[in-house]
């Protein structure tokens, strides 16, 4: 009330959620999510991508005593887009496997009745003494665990009401990738989830965040899961649910680059000697309690290099695992492959992709898989030799993931991507095998299958690049299997200038704005300010602050309760200190967050099928499978170059709505060439998109030429390029087709000759995109 001399009460906003509190040097700012778009469904499970923000100012304006600085300290914070690639959900813990959610969360009430049991004591139901709930007042009982922080985004803007609010209020957020695809097997709807969860431990950009900090936690650290569901039925209790999990993150040692120099490579530089591997001991051990054994490295960095460069951190990582294994059982060793892939990509004898195929098999041999239904299929009804050798761990309902792969290079972005969508199409065989859903556990490429799922890999390998280095990613699946296609080579070229130019103009900001908005630096009176620091070092590694109070033993690096329990993953065991993470809740039957109906059918909204997100999602039939009949509507068939074309999405709108809603936005600003270029948009065959040209998101809209003038067009700027090539490159497109490209060249020439004249070649634009 009194807000600007007005009186009485107001609506200042609607929102679906609270991000959580933060505060500069002034009063405090609510965080709430105003737009969200549903990304996801898992078991009825909504997960949504927040789409816009609004931050409101809490104390009166009467009250508000002004500082000079707080406005540049609210511009850094927003410099965090909270609506590029953060995700919620109200009723799915996002922060933990589906694995720990399917296990742990479900395990006997009776356990935890006797010690935990809180019904809610601040509920408000205005219905409840009018007898609407639960005959005989029982309600349903439900186990509620604790997120894992370390995947959360916003616990330290949630910290300071995290003990006075009711739980519920709590919305925890994750930052990363989601993207969900259907695949239909003769009708039936089966659904492929990719989730990818940054981790907010030495989180920021690519330069300025390498190697672990003090406590074990090292940079660009994700973890990528893929489920699997039988969309046939949607419940965690009655459907059939399988997941495969991997990781990817810096080398765990002490290193960094010097970015002053300004050169393309700058040189590896180790920091500190760690003859006891301290810092990779904290790093496996924190691996050990949340996976299990055994842990797998998969090392991509060069081996044989002319000049000493990424060989340094091989040589320090080997030292690193060889000493630490001295001291650990013999099972429970942690497995090394280091595998030289940029020497194999450039010799013409040895296909990658195949010998990436080799190791991905044994590995998911090791480390099994979770499925939540016994293997009574494949046992039984389709026995395979290979299915005696997975590992994991058996249970009655199903099996368990034990272990996980660990992948690497020095970015952990181009090379890193194309092993784990090769890791993750073997454990798809696996999963869908499992699940009854094919014979035998091989997935060839160039089926619908394999590809709707290289799609949705290589959506999640550009958001991840676009957030730590600033690009979108530079050598794809494609290009390692050698079908790029010939275009493929200038957009290459492209995202590796964009890379550039972010990592040397704009890292530095992105890393303050993200230093901000987790907590690590908390602006106070008297104190340097934020942008006066020479460097964040000290506020990455606490240590350098003060003495640790206690020594970690050289020889007994693990914790001692984790090694009790190998393989399987301390944070699952049902112990005592487990057990004080949970709490069991007492639900309302007709609760949304229980209640999967009103999920999808709400009887207060006026809802339009065409809206439904199960229609609207990617589908194997409508997007890949092509339309010529006669062909096998399996998505397990292999299609000939000439038949594995995108078939068409339906009439320009529509085609341009399905487009969009594939692209995913990320954190940093998108490289000139993404907004002409979808990244699902492109053929296995390397031959041009069916009429995509139509479809562009250039942010100004492009005139295209009239049919009388097409002709002109195509004989003035393609003739002479046939001349000058000799080859005949536009051989088999259409008329359209050519007077597209043809208009396309010659608006970049326009274009480029009025830059060129107003000297703004290569200007800064106010959003930091290189304008060309």
């Amino acid at each position: 009330m009194g807000q600007k001399g007005s009186s009485g009460l107001f609506r200042a906003v609607s929102a679906f959620g609270v991000v959580g509190f933060v505060r500069f040097l002034e009063g405090y700012y609510i965080v709430l999510i105003t737009k969200r778009r549903k990304m996801a469904d898992i078991g009825g499970h909504a997960i949504y991508k927040i789409e816009d923000t609004n931050m409101i100012y809490i104390p009166n304006d009467s009250v508000r005593i002004t500082h000079p600085d707080e406005a540049r300290y609210l511009r850094i914070f927003q410099n965090v887009d909270l609506s590029s690639n953060f995700y919620f959900s109200y009723s799915y813990d996002l922060s933990h496997s589906l694995q720990y959610n399917l296990t742990v969360l479900r395990m006997p009430l009776e356990m935890l009745k006797s010690e935990t049991t809180q019904t809610r004591p601040e509920s408000f139901d205005i219905f409840e003494d009018e007898g609407l709930i639960t005959q005989g007042g029982s309600g349903v009982f439900g186990i509620c665990g604790e997120p894992y922080m370390k995947y959360v985004w916003n616990g330290e803007l949630l910290a300071i009401i995290k003990d006075t609010v009711h739980r519920d209020w709590l919305l925890y957020i994750i930052h990363g990738f989601c993207g969900q695809s259907k695949l239909l097997i003769y009708g039936r709807p089966v659904y492929v989830t990719l989730i990818a969860r940054r981790s907010s431990k030495f989180a920021g950009t690519r330069f300025l965040k390498r190697g672990a900090n003090c406590e074990g936690d090292v940079a660009n650290e994700v973890e990528t899961e893929q489920i699997l569901c039988d969309a046939s039925v949607m419940s965690f209790t009655a459907g059939s649910y399988s997941s495969y999990v991997q990781v990817r993150g810096s080398v765990p040692l002490y290193w960094s680059q010097d970015i002053s120099t300004m050169m393309p490579k700058p040189p590896i530089t180790l920091d500190q000697a760690d003859p006891f591997a301290h810092v990779a001991a904290l790093h496996f051990d924190q691996m050990l309690q949340r996976f299990g054994s055994p842990i797998i490295i998969l090392n991509l960095v060069k081996e044989r290099e002319k000049r000493k460069h990424e060989r340094i951190l091989s040589e320090e990582l080997v030292a690193a695992v060889t000493y630490l294994n001295q001291f650990l059982p013999p099972e429970h060793t942690i497995i090394y492959i280091p595998w030289d892939m940029a020497k194999y990509t450039k010799s013409k004898l040895c296909n990658v992709l195949d010998r990436l195929n080799v190791i991905a098999e044994s590995v998911v041999k090791k480390t099994g898989f979770f499925v939540n239904r016994p293997d009574s299929y494949c046992n039984v009804l389709r026995p395979d030799e290979k299915w005696n050798e997975l590992g994991g761990f058996v249970i009655p309902t199903g099996r368990l993931q034990t272990g996980v792969l660990r992948t690497n290079c020095v970015d952990c972005l181009d090379r890193t991507n194309t092993a784990q969508f090769m890791v993750g199409k073997c454990a798809l065989a696996y999963q869908l095998y499992s699940l009854g859903l094919i014979d035998k556990p091989n997935l060839q490429f160039d089926t619908d299958a394999v590809r709707l799922f290289e799609e949705l890999y290589e959506d999640h390998g550009d958001t991840l690049s676009l957030q730590y280095g600033g690009s979108q990613l530079v050598h794809r699946v494609k290009t390692y299997r050698k079908i790029a296609p010939w275009t493929q080579h200038s957009k290459d070229i492209m995202q590796t200038l964009s890379r550039y130019y972010s990592n040397a103009f704009s890292d530095a900001d992105r890393q303050d704005s993200i230093n901000l908005f987790l907590g690590v630096f908390h602006p106070t009176e008297g104190k340097p300010h934020l942008w006066e620091l020479p460097t964040d070092f000290y506020l990455h590694h606490k240590n350098t602050m003060r003495l640790l109070p206690t020594t970690r033993s050289y020889t007994y690096w693990w914790t001692p309760e984790i090694i009790k329990h190998l393989p399987l993953p301390y944070d699952e065991v049902i112990c005592a200190e487990n057990l004080k993470k949970l709490i069991v809740k007492k639900f309302h039957k007709h609760e949304e967050e229980i209640d999967i109906h009103n999920e999808f059918f709400r009887p207060y909204e006026l809802s339009s099928f065409d809206d439904t997100f199960c229609l609207a999602m990617t589908s194997s039939a409508r997007d890949f499978m092509p339309k010529t009949i006669g062909i096998d509507p399996s998505p397990f068939t292999v299609r000939k170059p000439d038949e594995t074309g995108k078939s068409v999405l339906g009439n320009k709108s529509n085609r341009e709505e399905a487009v969009l809603q594939r692209k995913t936005a990320a954190s940093a600003p998108p490289p000139p060439s993404e907004e002409a270029v979808s990244s699902s948009s492109e053929d296995d065959s390397g031959t041009d998109r069916e009429d995509e040209g139509s479809v562009s998101q250039r942010s100004t809209p492009v005139k295209m030429t009239d049919a009388g003038d097409s002709a002109k067009v195509t004989e003035n700027v393609v003739q002479p390029m046939k001349e000058v090539y000799g080859i005949n490159l536009f051989d088999g497109l259409s008329e359209e087709d050519l007077s597209i490209y043809s208009r396309f060249v010659q608006l970049g020439q326009s274009q480029h000759q009025q830059d060129k004249s107003s000297q703004q070649l290569c200007s800064r634009c106010p959003d930091g995109v290189i304008k060309l």
